[in-house]
């Protein structure tokens, strides 16, 4: 009668020492210096620090230089906005912003995009008591020698105004060159301008 062989008994690893053996820690071979995450970290800043000085500046020329094309759109919407007013009143100007608005000769009245508080200078036909000789007289049509400019909060001041377009009430010197002029506030656009010819302006106090 043969015997009964039994299948030998393999040892099991207990699940405490398999956890302990898992948790036990890398050699000192494989870790990094005292101080090496830091000194990355450092390193990282500054390098973006670095870019920030870099990248500001030309960042705050791009927004300028984009100010500056729109400063030229709305100037020109202004001018072309007045010459279809005359259209519809044949020897007229405005006498205020908003009645360009309110004829629907400009969908709306665009603000001063140079100036803080988006208030335009206006560019006046000043009446012959204020230029003198050679000045347009009421009713006519054709562009003047010499120009008001008033700012727009002061436009009530004026008695019967006729607007002949806009100019920026900034005195900050621009990076474009417009019409020979680097200041905003000698970049006109009026009706009737002519290039290489620049009437002369007449200050109201207050500008």
């Amino acid at each position: 009668m043969t015997g009964k062989i039994s299948a030998p008994v393999r040892s099991k690893k207990r699940p405490e020492r398999l956890w302990l053996s898992l948790s036990k820690p890398l050699s000192s071979s494989s870790s990094q210096p005292p101080g090496y995450t830091l000194l990355l970290l450092l390193i990282a800043i500054f390098v973006m620090s670095l870019g920030l000085l870099v990248a500001v500046p030309v960042l705050e020329t791009q927004l300028r230089r984009e100010k500056e094309e729109e400063l030229i759109f709305r100037g020109k919407q202004y001018v072309e906005a007045i010459r279809l007013y005359q259209q519809k009143k044949p020897g007229s100007y405005p006498s205020s912003l908003e009645d360009l608005v309110r004829e629907k000769c400009l969908r709306k009245a665009y603000r001063d995009p140079m100036s803080e508080n988006g208030k335009w200078n206006l560019l006046l036909i000043p009446s012959s008591g204020e230029a003198g000789p050679g000045t347009v007289r009421p009713g006519e049509t054709q562009p003047a020698d010499k120009l008001l400019v008033v700012p727009e909060e002061n436009l009530k001041k004026i008695r019967n105004p006729q607007i002949a377009g806009v100019v920026s009430a900034s005195d900050k010197k621009a990076i474009k060159i417009y019409m020979d002029e680097e200041y905003y506030n000698k970049w006109l656009f009026y009706l009737g301008q002519t290039a290489g010819k620049k009437p002369q302006l007449i200050y109201q106090a207050g500008n």
